[in-house]
């Protein structure tokens, strides 16, 4: 299978090999491909055209299918391939959040129309399906169909298959370098502070937030100028009620925590099958970082203000939807 084009950055940056990212020559679509790989167009009920809607489609999937093949497709530097994320695991992802956790989205409002905005969550879950459903519920909910770019641990690039899926839906390292240069190039850029700490916490210490670190990601922000947009999720923490943790099989596969469940491992694959819990993810008002000077990031004493202010924000949004929702699964 030919490898794709990597289509650069910023032009005016100097290009760098990130794992996951290929570089090609790029391999001109046959003639009249073009026309045939554009999404086929919903008709007007009662129109009679329906099959020609669905050869469209069919041209569209065969359009696509030939350009995986030959390498006619663009990712960018940081691995990130659009057309894939859009048409193959967006769909993928999408009975999840709209039929098995019917999940729920407010606030989309707050997230700007156009350009970089640092969106921070809670994090929890065992599993971390709250990042994905985050980035479903940007891309499908926001007017501007905007697509989220996750900051990951570094063991998802180190797990084979995973490694790969993770660049392609746009994901890249958590670290300061490559959330600056995508926030200042315009894009959404996701964080969950808490880490480990938080997916894997006890059951009993759902909806408690944990520390936030350092304050990495609104040093970040104020380097960039883009607002942080504070995000609480509500539903994750019981997909996988998590009452125990063999630590000592956490250290002999090397991950930060082996959890066991009522269903894991003691049901087999059928274990980790995530319970249908009813979710609600809500995007709060943005913090402007934009009014700051340059070396505010510098200024510890104001990342810790502005670190606490987040967290709060996310918190007291989390007892308030807690409040709200009846039941866990409904």
């Amino acid at each position: 299978m030919a490898d794709a084009k990597v289509i650069p950055f910023d032009e005016e940056r100097p290009r760098r090999r990130v794992a996951g990212t290929r570089r090609v020559r790029a391999v001109p679509a046959p003639a009249g491909e073009e026309a045939a790989a554009e999404p086929a167009v919903a008709e007007p009920a009662g129109s009679g055209s329906g099959g020609a809607a669905w050869d469209r489609r069919i041209a569209g999937g065969l359009a696509f299918l030939r350009r995986r093949v030959t390498g006619d497709y663009e990712v960018d530097e940081f691995g990130y391939d659009k057309e894939l994320t859009d048409q193959v695991l967006m769909s993928m992802m999408r009975p999840l959040f709209d039929k098995y956790f019917r999940v729920e989205v407010k606030g989309i409002e707050n997230i700007p129309a156009e350009g970089g905005a640092l969106i921070v969550a809670n994090h929890s879950g065992t599993l971390p399906l709250d990042g994905l459903m985050m980035q479903v519920a940007v891309h499908d909910h926001h007017p501007a169909q905007r697509h989220l770019r996750l900051l990951a641990a570094d063991l998802v690039f180190m797990l084979p298959v995973v490694n790969e899926l993770a660049r392609k839906a746009g994901h890249t390292l958590a670290c300061s370098e490559d959330a600056q240069r995508l926030l200042e190039a315009g894009e959404l850029v996701g964080v969950m502070p808490e880490g480990f700490k938080g997916i894997g916490k006890p059951f009993g210490d759902r909806y408690k937030l944990q520390r936030f670190g350092r304050g990495g990601f609104v040093s970040t922000a104020l380097r960039a100028g883009t607002p942080i947009v504070p995000c609480s999720i509500v539903g994750a923490e019981e997909i996988y009620p998590m009452v125990g943790n063999a630590k000592t099989v956490a250290r002999l596969l090397g991950i930060p925590y082996f959890p066991i469940t009522p269903t894991f491992p003691w049901l087999g694959p059928l274990g980790a099958v995530p319970l249908p819990t009813k979710w609600t993810i809500q995007f709060g008002e943005p913090i402007a970082t934009d009014g700051y000077p340059p070396e505010a990031a510098e200024d510890p004493m104001l990342m810790f203000n502005l670190t606490d202010e987040v967290r709060e924000q996310i918190q007291h949004t989390l007892y308030k939807l807690l409040v709200q929702r009846r039941s866990v699964f409904f």
